[in-house]
C-alpha cells in the first residue's frame, strides 16, 4: 500500500507542475489546436498534446519510487508495465504524430495493430472467455480487436473539455479497485500512476479548458486501459470475466460501437468525422459543456459500480447485474434519439424490411427481364406491368412513331408528381403518381437506370418530330382538364 500511495501521489503532483509547463511552452512554440468554427469551436488556441505531461509524470512516479526504495526497503513489482509499456510507447509515438502531421486513418491504424501484436507477444492477451481457454490462433485476434478499440474508444470520445481524461480516470480507478480485490499488485502497480496524473491534468483539462488531450493522450490512455483490463479479466474468478472491464469502459465502447453502425448505416467513411457523438447529442439537446462532462462522467460510474459487483459476483448474480446493465444501455441509446436505429427498428419490427426486399428483387426481376426482351411490345408489357406494381398511376411511352399508354384502375391524370427519363433522340417515359396510389418502396435512381439502360440502346426509329409534338400536346391539355393544373 505505501508503494501505491507513493507512485499515486507522486504522479498527481508531477501532473499538476508538468501541465501548465508543457502548455506555456507549446503555446510560446506555437504547437496548438486552432478553432475553425465547425468542430473545434474553443475561442483562442489551446495547446493539444496533452499527453506528454501524463507519460512524464507517469515514468517520473517510477523514478521517485527508486529514489524513496533506496532509504526505505520496498518491494515493487513493475513487470506488467514494463510489457506494456513498447506497445504504448508506440502508441504515444502515433499519437504525437498525428497531432502535429495529420496521419491518415490507415496509418494510425496499422500503428496500433502492431502495438497490440507487441503485447500479445509479451504475454498480455486474451486468454479465454467463460472458462474457455482459446487456441493461439483465436486469441490473437480477439486481444488485436479489443485492443484497437479501446483505444479508438477514447479517441472518439475526446471532443468535450475533461471528457476522455474524467472517463479514463473513472476507468482507471476502477481497474485499480478491481486488482486490490483480486490482489493482483502487479496490476495495482501499473494502474496507480496513471489514477495521479489523469487527475492533475483534469485540473487543467476541465471546462474552461487551457490544454487539450490530444490524439497522444487519448490514444495512449485507450491503449493502457485496454491492457489493463485484459489482465483484470485474467484474474476474474467469474463465467462472464470479460464484461467487467468492458463495463468500466462502457460509454467509450459504447462510442465506437454507435459510430460505426451509424456511418455504416449511412454509408459513410467509418474512419470520418462528424457531429453524431454522444458528447454532441447532448450540447444538441442544451447541455453545457461542463453538464454533459458531468452527466457522462456519473454514468461512467455507475457502470464502473456495475463492473466491481460483476467480478465478485457468482454467476447467476453476474448474468442479472449484465442483464441490467444492457437494458439501461439500451434505453440510454434509446433516448438520444438517433435516426438511424429509430429508421432500422420502424423497418424491422413494422415489417419494412420485407416490403424493401420485395422492391429490391422486383427491380431485379425488371432489369433482367426487359434485357432478354426482343420486341417493342414485349418491351411495353413489362414496362406496364411493372409500373403499375411499383405504385405509378400512370404511364406513357414514347418510341418511334408510337405513343404507349396506361392508366392504372380508376386514376386520372391528376398527377401529384411525375418521373420522366429521356431514352435517346426525342424517345422517353413519363410516368405519373396520383394522391391516391400507394407508391412501393423503390429505389428511383436504380429504377431509372435500369430502365434507361435496357431501353436507351434499342434501334427503333424516332417519330417525326410534328407527331410527336401533337402527342405531346394531347397528354398536356388531357392533365390540365381533369384538374385545371398541370
Amino acid at each position: 500500500m505505501q508503494v501505491l500511495l507513493i507512485l499515486g501521489l507522486s504522479s498527481f503532483l508531477l501532473s499538476l507542475v508538468f501541465t501548465p509547463f508543457v502548455g506555456n511552452l507549446f503555446r510560446r512554440l506555437g504547437l496548438v489546436d486552432h478553432p475553425d468554427s465547425a468542430r473545434k469551436l474553443h475561442a483562442h488556441p489551446i495547446p493539444n498534446m496533452g499527453g506528454i505531461p501524463i507519460v512524464l509524470a507517469y515514468l517520473a512516479s517510477f523514478a521517485v519510487l527508486i529514489l524513496v526504495g533506496k532509504f526505505k526497503s520496498l518491494h515493487v513489482d513493475a513487470s506488467l508495465a514494463m510489457r506494456i509499456a513498447p506497445g504504448a510507447a508506440v502508441i504515444f509515438i502515433t499519437g504525437l504524430l498525428d497531432d502535429r502531421l495529420r496521419l491518415s486513418p490507415w496509418k494510425k491504424l496499422a500503428a496500433q495493430v502492431f502495438a497490440a501484436g507487441s503485447v500479445f507477444i509479451a504475454g498480455v492477451h486474451v486468454g479465454g472467455i467463460a472458462y474457455h481457454q482459446l487456441p493461439s490462433w483465436l486469441s490473437l485476434p480477439v486481444t488485436l480487436v479489443w485492443l484497437v478499440a479501446c483505444t479508438n474508444a477514447f479517441n472518439l470520445i475526446d471532443g468535450v473539455d475533461g471528457l476522455a481524461a474524467g472517463l479514463g480516470l473513472v476507468a482507471t480507478a476502477t481497474t485499480l479497485v478491481a486488482s486490490l480485490i483480486q490482489r493482483n499488485f502487479g496490476l495495482s502497480i501499473a494502474t496507480a500512476p496513471l489514477v495521479g496524473a489523469l487527475l492533475g491534468f483534469l485540473r487543467y483539462n476541465f471546462n474552461p479548458a487551457s490544454i487539450y488531450l490530444g490524439d497522444s493522450g487519448s490514444l495512449t490512455i485507450g491503449f493502457i486501459l485496454g491492457c489493463y483490463g485484459i489482465i483484470w479479466s485474467d484474474k476474474s474468478a467469474t463465467l462472464f470475466g470479460m464484461t467487467a472491464p468492458l463495463m468500466a469502459l462502457g460509454i467509450p465502447i459504447l462510442e465506437v460501437c454507435l459510430s460505426i453502425a451509424r456511418r455504416f448505416l449511412r454509408r459513410q467513411p467509418i474512419f470520418g468525422a462528424d457531429r453524431g457523438h454522444i458528447h454532441h447529442r447532448l450540447l444538441d439537446r442544451g447541455f453545457s459543456t461542463r453538464r454533459v462532462a458531468l452527466v457522462l462522467y456519473g454514468i461512467c460510474g455507475i457502470g464502473a459500480v456495475f463492473s466491481l459487483f460483476q467480478s465478485v459476483a457468482a454467476d447467476e448474480y453476474a448474468l442479472a447485474i449484465i442483464i441490467l446493465f444492457c437494458g439501461m444501455t439500451w434505453l440510454g441509446v434509446r433516448n438520444l434519439g438517433y435516426a438511424e436505429f429509430g429508421q432500422v427498428r420502424r423497418i424491422i419490427l413494422g415489417g419494412g424490411f420485407r416490403r424493401i426486399l420485395n422492391a429490391q428483387l422486383s427491380l431485379r426481376t425488371f432489369r433482367d427481364s426487359l434485357s432478354t426482351a426482343k420486341t417493342q411490345q414485349e418491351c411495353w408489357e413489362i414496362l406496364r406491368q411493372t409500373c403499375v406494381q411499383f405504385g405509378f398511376s400512370e404511364i406513357h411511352w414514347w418510341v418511334g412513331e408510337e405513343v404507349y399508354r396506361e392508366v392504372a384502375g380508376e386514376h386520372r391524370t391528376d398527377c401529384q408528381w411525375m418521373l420522366q427519363i429521356p431514352l435517346g433522340c426525342d424517345d422517353h417515359v413519363e410516368l405519373c403518381r396520383s394522391p391516391g396510389s400507394e407508391l412501393q418502396p423503390l429505389d428511383i435512381g436504380a429504377f431509372a437506370e435500369a430502365l434507361h439502360g435496357s431501353l436507351a440502346s434499342r434501334t427503333w426509329h424516332a417519330a417525326p418530330r410534328a407527331a410527336r409534338a401533337i402527342a405531346v400536346g394531347q397528354l398536356q391539355q388531357s392533365l390540365v382538364t381533369s384538374d385545371g393544373s398541370h
